[in-house]
């Protein structure tokens, strides 16, 4: 794998925003489609929805690490308008996703293993109704209307040792806690707007909505940890390289280079094929998920509870 020099590998940011002026558009049709053609272009809406709307999540992704644009000002700003597409908080997931890669294969983050004081079943159920049937991303709206409603609730110890703990979710909404509300208030409210201005000026109905939604929630949900099951319980190599469709990782920006990206998370997403070794594991995508049906394991000890600090943003 080539060194990694940020001289190198400028951010394309010109790029980035005229991608979402295609994924935003692209997005919006499959919905009206969705909602409003008959039902085998109905499917068929769902099934690409659950593909171009991780766009928009992709973006979203890189302007948490800094990388969307080099203007600090921009990547705020586009981070916030991505974030309203998935809808959530920018500052909301910056903190959740940057503590992912902190915390990525401790005991206090791991969805295909189960720890000796942990219960099975209940692992089990994190693992199926979150990772498999798209419960984690339902979550996210859900909780941009909780933190909207009543932030005092969200960030309540009532709340953290209670849903959140039994969801999984305790660490990151500790950190959440922490931070001011007024801010991650605001973004939650600019995303419940848009949301509902798709919904009004498409004139959307909740079946087409549901089902396109639902197909993006079985995708994006998966996705977030067959990038990291049955991988190394380490910090940064704890992740994959993972083999998948030209259209997946075109419609993904290259985020099933996992490996790559927690190796070097500075690193814009069209250039993480260059720091993709191809002397190590590449399973595809299909070999792992169906591998989680069946079932968490006992956790194999973590290999490096230390591992060494990278930057994670600018």
């Amino acid at each position: 794998m080539k060194n990694f020099d940020p001289r190198e590998c400028p951010i394309p940011e010109r790029l980035n925003i005229a991608i979402l002026l295609i994924a935003a558009p692209a997005t919006w049709t499959l919905l009206y489609l969705g909602s409003h053609a008959p039902w085998p272009w109905v499917c068929a809406a769902a099934l690409l929805f659950a593909f171009v709307d991780f766009t928009p999540f992709s973006l979203l992704h890189e302007a948490v690490h800094g990388i969307f644009s080099a203007d600090p000002r921009r990547n705020e700003i586009f981070g916030v308008l991505t974030a309203a597409m998935f809808p959530t908080s920018f500052t909301l997931q910056r903190i959740a996703h940057l503590g992912h890669h902190r915390r990525n294969r401790t005991d206090k983050e791991l969805y295909d293993y189960y720890l000796p004081t942990q219960s099975k079943a209940l692992r089990n159920f994190w693992l199926y109704a979150g990772n498999l049937f798209g419960l984690f991303w339902f979550c996210i709206p859900f909780s941009t209307i909780v933190y909207f409603t009543s932030p005092w609730l969200y960030t309540s110890r009532a709340f953290i040792e209670g849903p959140a703990r039994r969801l999984g979710f305790e660490p990151y909404v500790e950190e959440i806690a922490r931070h001011p509300r007024g801010r991650i208030w605001f973004e939650c409210a600019l995303a419940l707007v848009y949301q509902a201005a798709v919904w009004r000026f498409l004139d959307l109905n909740w079946r087409g909505c549901l089902l396109c939604y639902w197909a993006f929630a079985l995708h994006w949900s998966a996705l977030q940890y067959v990038d990291h099951a049955w991988s190394p319980r380490d910090i940064i190599n704890g992740a994959w390289n993972l083999r998948a469709t030209a259209f997946a990782r075109l419609t993904a920006l290259n985020y099933h280079f996992h490996l790559a990206h927690h190796r070097l998370p500075l690193v814009p997403w069209n250039r993480l094929p260059e720091f993709v070794d191809p002397a190590e594991p590449q399973p595809s995508f299909w070999s792992i998920y169906l591998s989680l049906w069946g079932g968490v394991r006992p956790a194999p000890p973590m290999l490096d509870q230390n591992a060494p600090s990278v930057r994670l943003a600018p």
